[in-house]
């Protein structure tokens, strides 16, 4: 099984979840979104290095509007210039931690609960790569793991066919997407889907979520 890759943290590392900041308690709602064409324009195909990485204008105080109506927010990006050799992990690492400190930047509420990533190339068939929903699926278990104060250790994780989900555990999620691979992911999770226009990432939809 190919896994799905965390951010600076082994897949099954304890995870920090921060409070949200407008409600008592998560009722287990997630904004499962892509990166590139949702947080940051992608107008010139492959973001490569930290110097091609710019976020859409405003989008820390959507991303802030998110967690203060009660979502947590996921970051599921494929990105196979690893799985294809043409850069490391540590370049991603570099990327994301631009995307992080930019966020909180703009909005100290931006925060993001967790950044899934495929580094498989499309020939690798990879279950964590989208259109296939392993990396949504990990995240929702993680999540509710870690939310109901239970270890992440292999036992607890259900990978591929195993996974059957919870009823309705997903009826207040969305997945944020700009290509059919975020809308195929979706609906092999059983998440409503919401397509960006690409040029304007998370504006599009921030209406229809909120």
């Amino acid at each position: 099984m190919l896994l799905p890759h965390r951010h600076r943290a082994a897949l099954l590392d304890p995870l920090e979840l921060p409070p949200l900041p407008g409600v008592d308690e998560w009722d287990g709602r997630l904004a499962y979104l892509d990166r590139d064409g949702v947080l940051n324009d992608n107008d010139e195909g492959y973001v490569n290095s930290e110097a091609d990485f710019f976020l859409f204008n405003g989008i820390a105080d959507l991303v802030a509007s998110l967690r203060i109506s009660g979502y947590r927010i996921v970051v599921v990006t494929n990105q196979s210039p690893i799985g294809r050799g043409w850069w490391g992990h540590d370049r991603l690492e570099g990327i994301h931690d631009l995307m992080i400190s930019e966020l909180l930047a703009g909005n100290e509420l931006a925060v993001i609960d967790l950044i899934l990533y495929s580094p498989y190339a499309p020939s690798d068939q990879a279950w964590s790569r989208k259109p296939c929903p392993g990396m949504l699926q990990v995240a929702r278990q993680l999540l509710d793991l870690t939310a109901a104060g239970q270890q992440l250790v292999e036992s607890n994780l259900l990978y591929g066919p195993e996974y059957s989900g919870k009823p309705d555990a997903e009826a207040g999620s969305v997945m944020v997407g700009d290509r059919d691979s975020d809308e195929g992911a979706a609906a092999a999770h059983g998440v409503r889907f919401l397509r960006t226009p690409g040029d304007t990432g998370l504006a599009a939809v921030i209406d229809r979520m909120l």
